[in-house]
């Protein structure tokens, strides 16, 4: 009999009764390095031979295991148990083997719990196999258990989606078979109690992988998979971890359990070595760095946002909005007239009520934390204060005027301006220091993105509190510089010059947006463009013929909004066709300009595309708008639909090689000529050096 035994640095081995309890304190999150997966087998193993009659497998902290190491994937770790190691010890054991689960069971701490006979948890506990948001699978029997518990369908929208179910949904589906209240000791109790009745009853020791009646119902079932494949095709466009999970998944229901677990270790290799999950694993570490800045101290004192004002109830200013009051932050939102009001409170009304995740409940208590108005005086009380009306510096500039002789001290007051100097705004107040950009993505409520932007006086607490508002509203968030379009527009007016001059050398609107949608972006530029509206900022009396976009609006064509664009639209479907009338309108503009149209391959309209975007890139760095070169990663993945299984246009540029981009740039400005063809001085630095743009810090 013993009281406790310290197996590793992280695990220990207490006993109450016949319990035996292994129990793992790896903070912060229980992660399954290798001193915790020794410590487990080591644990189960002690356990048994002291003559323990159970064991229970539970966590100190926060959290049960909440997965694997990420630090050691690809590094030289210490040699230690395996994790199948660990999980034929808990499987094979001689004793009922049961997982109590508090907080996360994700990954490989699902995958261990799986290998219990049985798993109490909390109520308040979730679980999931998110591998594929690393773009990889389960690699440790977790394609092979988890459909065997819950069945083929079930494991098929987890295991693609990475989708955290909760202790309800567990227990319905079979993954836990006992739910509790409480906190840990309720927990370490329960379980306890669990184990000391599956002794006295005799409880069968469960091994899931010998459960096989849910697999083998789907056995030949082709049409089960054929049909969920369709039905996530459009999601699941050109990543290859969904397709490779519920390949394991067939094999769970077509191969016995050892020969489905040498096809989920052989995919799994496949996808651990391939460029897609290299580049997510690169980005879940840059989406994290992207909220450190690294001259803002950690104890740097944040104004207390309890209540937030915003200018402008169009679009923009009312998916803002909605992101406060999701989190219980009361808004007041001021419009220029009462129609206008009223107008911006039912499109937010019209979201909620439209959206599956708001109950009925839940959109009357948000719509009552907005409050509206027609006075910016009500603004008087408000600790951050956000513009969102049209893009013109005048107007911005008059509007911060009045927010300084209004707002009260200490009052942070934030321009949701997408390219405008945010020095010049801030240069009108009294108060520059508590002047910063926060560029929202539209739909604001929707996309993830939220581009700060921190000006020369920005003070380093407006700095710390507008990264931490961010977190606050579930944004992706950026710290960015000063300049013309900040780190993601002005990479965008790269791409967009390229594409339009594409077009009058003889690319097709269609042939530009199919490469780049073959890339792996929702749609191009040209596709892009109509929806937002071809008349955004054009108006028909200071119309000159001088540019494409020009000639389409005076043809009367608007985009999506009238079914003439770029394409034609459907009027039912908004299916989109190539129009030979504006092929035709942009062949005579180019002759008109004295340009001779030639065929223009796929690989130079990716080129063309990318490749300044690249370079500009670079000249961000040098200029230090950016950070990170991360950090312009995560801008693009989150807010312009980079594909993040190319881990953004930084990352992308070193896997492709900075030599081979450089001299490209040099080629192509030699022959186009443009000043977003004149190659960085960094790029052609780090190309000669061997250096890197996704590691580099300015």
């Amino acid at each position: 009999m013993f009281e406790s035994i310290q197996l590793t640095d992280t695990v220990r081995l207490e006993r109450e009764g016949d319990v035996a309890l292994v129990i793992v304190d790896n903070p912060p999150v229980n992660a399954l390095s290798w001193h915790v997966r020794q410590g487990l087998f080591d644990g189960i193993t002690k356990a048994v031979e002291s003559g323990a009659k159970a064991v229970v497998v539970i966590c100190d902290g926060r959290t049960f295991i909440a997965g694997a190491d990420i630090s050691e994937f690809g590094g030289n770790v210490p040699k230690a148990a395996g994790l199948q190691e660990v999980q034929a010890a808990m499987e094979d054991a001689p004793i009922p083997v049961i997982a109590a689960i508090h907080g996360t069971a994700l990954g490989g701490g699902l995958e261990v719990a799986l290998c219990a006979h049985y798993r109490v948890s909390l109520a308040s506990a979730k679980f999931g196999l998110p591998e594929v948001n690393l773009g990889l699978l389960p690699g440790a029997g977790g394609t092979q258990r988890l459909p065997r518990l819950v069945g083929v369908a079930k494991a098929l929208e987890m295991m693609t989606t990475g989708r955290h179910i909760s202790s309800t949904e567990a227990k319905d589906g079979g993954l836990v078979d006992d739910v509790v209240d409480g906190g840990l000791e309720e927990l370490r109790a329960a379980a306890i109690a669990f184990a000391n009745n599956a002794v006295a009853e005799n409880l069968p020791l469960v091994r899931v992988r010998d459960r096989n009646e849910l697999v083998e119902a789907h056995a030949g079932d082709d049409e089960i998979f054929a049909n969920f494949r369709k039905d996530i095709a459009r999601k699941t466009r050109g990543f290859l971890a969904p397709e490779f999970n519920i390949r394991c998944i067939e094999a769970a229901c077509n191969e016995p359990f050892d020969e489905g677990l040498k096809a989920e270790g052989k995919l799994f290799m496949e996808l651990m070595t391939g460029p897609q999950s290299a580049a997510q694993r690169y980005y879940f570490f840059a989406e994290r760095a992207a909220n450190k800045i690294p001259d803002i101290p950690k104890d740097t004192p944040l104004i207390d946002v309890q209540k937030v004002g915003i200018l402008g109830a169009g679009t923009m200013g009312g998916g803002i909005a909605m992101n406060f009051v999701n989190v219980g932050i009361p808004v007041t939102i001021v419009e220029r007239d009462q129609a206008s009001l009223d107008k911006g409170l039912g499109v937010v009304r019209k979201n909620y009520e439209r959206s599956r995740s708001t109950t009925p409940e839940q959109v009357e208590e948000r719509m009552a934390l907005i409050t509206g108005s027609t006075s910016k005086q009500d603004f008087a009380d408000c600790d951050m204060v956000i513009e969102a009306v049209f893009e013109d510096m005048e107007l911005k500039q008059s509007i911060f005027r009045e927010l300084d002789e209004i707002c009260k001290p200490g009052a942070l007051l934030a321009s949701n301006t997408s390219a405008l100097d945010v020095n010049q705004i801030a240069e009108v107040t009294s108060r520059p220091e508590s002047v910063i950009g926060m560029h929202f993505f539209s739909p604001a409520n929707v996309m993830k993105l939220l581009e700060n932007v921190r000006g020369d006086k920005s003070s380093d607490s407006v700095v710390a509190t507008t990264m931490a508002i961010g977190k606050k509203i579930g944004k992706v968030s950026t710290m960015v510089g000063v300049c013309p379009g900040f780190v993601g527009n002005r990479m965008l007016f790269m791409r967009g010059a390229e594409a339009e001059r594409m077009l009058l050398e003889g690319a097709k609107p269609a042939q530009v947006d199919k490469v780049l949608f073959d890339f792996g972006f929702p749609m191009g530029p040209f596709s892009m463009s109509d929806l937002a509206g071809l008349d955004i900022g054009w108006k028909q009396e200071k119309s000159s013929s001088s540019t494409i976009r020009e000639v389409l609006c005076e043809n009367g064509r608007r985009g999506q909004k009238n079914g003439m664009g770029y394409y034609t639209y459907d009027a039912e479907t908004r299916a989109a066709t190539p129009d030979k009338e504006v092929e035709q309108l942009i062949k005579d503009f180019a002759i008109g300009k004295g340009i001779e149209q030639r065929e223009v391959s796929d690989q130079e309209v990716l080129e063309r595309c990318l490749y300044p975007m690249v370079n500009e890139g670079a000249k961000i760095l040098e200029e230090k708008i950016a950070i990170r070169g991360s950090d312009i990663d995560v801008v693009w993945v989150n807010g312009y639909g980079w594909p993040v299984y190319r881990g953004g246009p930084m990352h992308w540029a070193d896997s492709i090689g900075l030599a081979e981009i450089a001299a490209k740039v040099q080629e192509y400005s030699e022959r186009l000529g443009g000043k977003h063809w004149d190659l960085s001085p960094l790029l052609k630095s780090l190309a000669e050096s061997g250096g890197q743009l996704q590691t580099y810090t300015s």
